[in-house]
């Protein structure tokens, strides 16, 4: 499957910004014109829902089941006061939704995490999951993916006093963080095998043990870690630049659902039209100070 780096074009300034003790941004999202934006997506026709059985049963149903996450600051954030989840995720969603029912209010939401996507599929609770998942060759035998929509590397994140992890070559013999059931583990088998792994069940129990001093370093999803320092904090900072393969991010569907065809052509026309360029630059490029958009991923 052929896959674009999203990042080429801004690795430059994420390596930058990578070498800072303190990532300098951290702005808000503008929810005015996230808003806008979503209710100026596309709608799809009469004939094309009729032609997916996946569609069809998602208009009868009147809603999108969506599987998703609403704590990551770029990618899917729930607004305590207006109740609304926006981000990068959370916008294709939406927007998936609108394309589907004419209306991008009509999610049903469940969260899931690392562990539980796959589940989430299998048992029939969900549609769709649209939660930075990971196309991996374990995960497609159980589910199956459209897109790609996104595409990542892996980072390392340390307190910003730590000066003595600068790269992956520092953590030999470090106790490190990461997500059970996301790739980190075997990341860290490839780049860091003489690490001291401790796998957590949430993005947020590995930050908690980072904090308080119980591992040395997290090793994630870079875009992930890029998340977490967009929110402004100053006691940590990336060590190095994204290493690894590129990630590329998919939209889980139940294992062999038309569905894929379907969510694919919409993802084609929303990079076609602009309005993927216009969300990266509203929920990731303005967050991070990133002015270059990358070019979306190839879609098969």
């Amino acid at each position: 499957m052929p896959i674009s780096s999203l990042f080429q074009s801004a690795a430059l300034a994420f390596a930058l910004v990578a070498a800072a003790p303190v990532f300098a941004q951290g702005a808000p999202l503008n929810a005015p014109a996230f808003d806008a934006l979503v209710a100026q997506g596309p709608v799809a026709d009469a004939a094309t829902i009729a032609a997916s059985p996946w569609a069809s049963k998602i208009r009868q149903a009147g809603t999108l089941r969506l599987g998703g996450t609403q704590t990551s600051n770029l990618f899917s954030l729930l607004n305590e006061k207006d109740g609304r989840l926006r981000g990068f995720d959370a916008g294709l969603a939406q927007m998936l939704a609108r394309y589907i029912l004419g209306d991008a209010a009509k999610v049903q939401f469940t969260q899931v995490t690392s562990s539980t996507r796959e589940q989430v599929l299998i048992n029939n609770q969900v549609d769709v999951v649209l939660a930075t998942y990971s196309i991996t060759p374990a995960r497609a035998e159980k589910v199956s993916f459209a897109g790609p929509y996104f595409s990542s590397q892996a980072g390392v994140l340390v307190k910003a006093s730590n000066t003595a992890i600068q790269s992956t070559t520092d953590l030999a013999g470090k106790r490190v963080a990461t997500q059970a059931g996301s790739t980190g583990p075997a990341i860290l088998a490839q780049f860091a095998p003489k690490a001291t792994v401790q796998e957590f069940q949430t993005h947020q129990e590995a930050l908690n043990a980072l904090r308080q001093g119980r591992v040395e370093a997290y090793v994630t999803d870079h875009t992930l870690l890029l998340n977490t320092l967009s929110l402004g904090g100053a006691e940590a900072r990336l060590a190095g630049a994204p290493f690894g393969a590129q990630d590329a991010y998919g939209i889980g569907l139940p294992k062999g659902s038309d569905g894929v065809a379907f969510v694919n052509a919409f993802l084609k026309k929303v990079q076609a039209d602009g309005t993927w360029a216009k969300l990266w630059t509203l929920t990731i490029g303005q967050r991070t100070g990133s002015t270059a958009v990358p070019t979306p991923p190839a879609i098969p």
